[in-house]
């Protein structure tokens, strides 16, 4: 199997779990942020990991989730500042599925991701605050080693071409 992980992390959080993707994976294997991402038409199977910005992948996954091609077995995976299984995290999933609509997707997976001081401090000054901003203190700490754990266990039910 040829593996491709992909990510597009700003503060490290979604970097981790591809980290974590990437060690699981056995056989001829990439990992590259995803702005130095090659044809993903190459490899068997595609990991992408996203953030999420205005309740959506960030513009650059979407932009290589629309090149995965037919059929090709993928595992999206995102960190956010929203409480597990929340709206935010779950609507953002969706969007990067009809993106992503072609290829086979085999699994998803999300967790919360510590966000920085800066981000929350802007945040805090939009009005309406965004919905994720009250879930913002949780997520400090993650992804934590039990979130590492899970993104793999993922991997580890799935029969992997």
């Amino acid at each position: 199997m040829k593996s491709l992980v992909v990510y597009s992390s700003k503060s490290g959080n979604t970097k981790k779990l591809a980290e974590a993707v990437y060690d699981f994976l056995d056989g001829e294997k990439t990992i590259v942020a995803i702005a130095d991402a090659p044809d993903p038409s190459e490899y068997t199977f595609v990991a992408v990991g996203f953030w999420l910005m205005a309740g959506q992948p960030d513009p650059e996954s979407q932009a290589f989730l629309a090149r995965l091609k037919e059929g090709q077995a993928v595992y999206l995976f995102a960190t956010h500042g929203a409480a597990a299984g929340s709206d935010h995290a779950e609507n953002a999933m969706k969007k990067a599925k009809e993106i992503a609509a072609r290829a086979h997707l085999l699994a998803t997976f999300s967790c919360p991701g510590e966000v920085s001081p800066q981000v929350i401090e802007k945040a805090s000054q939009k009005n309406p605050q965004p919905a994720w901003l009250a879930d913002a203190p949780a997520a400090k700490g993650h992804p934590n080693a039990n979130d590492l754990k899970m993104v793999v266990r993922m991997l580890e039910v799935l029969d992997l071409p």
